[in-house]
């Protein structure tokens, strides 16, 4: 029966676990994608927040409540820091060319920082109409 495998073995470079530790940009990195999680668990929280508004009484009790008060302190920078990066990333993605020329990619970012500003304020200005 013919062997199946090669003759020569195939060289694992082996990671320590602390891998990301070692370089600022890594850190960086594994702290963005972490705040993934914050992200998709605080739009979960707010889905079924919004389930209950059949009850305004308790819908108000609930919103000023110290535990959600906290949690949302806790969520706020995790969730600016991942806007704020992803938003950055945005130029290496999106290439704008005007003719020959390409676009700089620090205002194609300042745009986004600022629609994102922009639509910000609409949801505030939204929110405090309906207070």
């Amino acid at each position: 029966m013919p062997n199946d495998k090669p003759n020569s073995k195939e060289y694992i470079r082996r990671m320590p676990t602390n891998w990301w530790l070692q370089k600022t940009s890594y850190l960086l990195f594994v702290i963005r994608e972490t705040t993934c999680v914050f992200v998709g668990g605080y739009a979960i929280f707010l889905l079924v927040l919004a389930t209950r508004r059949d009850d305004p009484e308790r819908f108000s009790e609930l919103l000023h409540s110290p535990r959600l008060i906290t949690l949302q302190i806790i969520a706020l920078p995790f969730l600016l820091y991942h806007t704020i990066t992803w938003i950055n990333l945005t130029p290496k993605v999106l290439v704008v060319w005007r003719g020959e020329d390409r676009v700089s990619p620090t205002l194609i970012a300042a745009a986004h920082h600022a629609m994102w500003l922009v639509g910000s304020v609409v949801i505030f200005w939204i929110a405090h109409q309906y207070r």
